[in-house]
């Protein structure tokens, strides 16, 4: 049998989803107190990499077992893991269902808060400078239209395509806080953060919207902006074809 996890972590503590030598990761977290539960071990299939910070709002990896979990499976689960670390759902699901092949589209979003705030320590980018978000948002109509992104891949990183295809992208301006969000097929190792720290070169009018066409054309990392810090990213949501979740 087949089941998918739905999940939320905050990735403060944690060197992204995949497991690593020497490093904490949420996937070990989960396939441990799942081992505690029934004495068995399930390797988890994650919907994708995080990098070492990066949250999940919505997240999902799929096991196979022949064990056949209980009701409250995901109560019993969620009393072993850490506070960071929730379960929301577990279900069955088709056998040709795969966490990462199956989705059809991510979407990532981006904090940024303007006022000093305690309480979004670890969970949002404190950047003081008042950003221009009509000129921000001029450029997110320009990734729109863009099908290269090797100027926002980080480098050295093992893609075999820097092709992508953005659904939508926009910024949010709430009060002291802005949101940028992004959906695609897929994404780049680091993409979001270094369009994220480009756009604010945009927004502080370091660069404009003619030479953000000139970064993505030349395909090249070194033009584009500064990765903003991983606290302030979260994948936000995955998308399945109708009848896998």
């Amino acid at each position: 049998m087949k089941y998918i996890l739905k999940l939320a972590f905050k990735g403060t503590e944690y060197h992204g989803w995949q497991i690593q030598k020497n490093a904490n990761s949420v996937q070990e977290m989960i396939e441990n107190a799942i081992h505690l539960l029934h004495g068995e071990r399930f390797e988890l299939t994650g919907c994708g990499r995080t990098d070492t910070g990066v949250h999940a709002s919505n997240y999902f990896a799929h096991f196979e077992t022949n064990i056949i979990l209980s009701e409250n499976f995901v109560y019993k689960l969620n009393s072993i893991l850490p506070k960071d670390i929730a379960i929301k759902e577990c279900k069955l699901v088709n056998a040709n269902f795969h966490a990462r092949f199956s989705a059809i589209s991510r979407q990532y979003q981006y904090l940024i808060h303007s006022q000093k705030d305690p309480f979004l320590n670890d969970r949002s980018y404190f950047l003081y400078p008042k950003l221009d978000i009509e000129k921000m948002n001029n450029a997110c109509e320009i990734l729109k239209s863009t099908s290269d992104f090797a100027s926002f891949c980080k480098k050295g990183a093992d893609n075999k395509t820097t092709l992508c295809q953005v659904h939508s992208c926009n910024w949010v301006c709430d009060e002291h806080r802005l949101v940028f969000t992004i959906r695609a097929d897929r994404f780049l190792r680091n993409m979001v953060r270094a369009i994220v720290g480009t756009m604010i070169e945009i927004g502080l009018s370091k660069i404009n919207i003619e030479e953000f066409k000139f970064i993505i054309e030349e395909r090249n990392r070194n033009l584009s902006g500064f990765s903003v810090p991983a606290c302030g990213l979260y994948l936000d949501e995955i998308v399945y074809p109708p009848g896998f979740n």
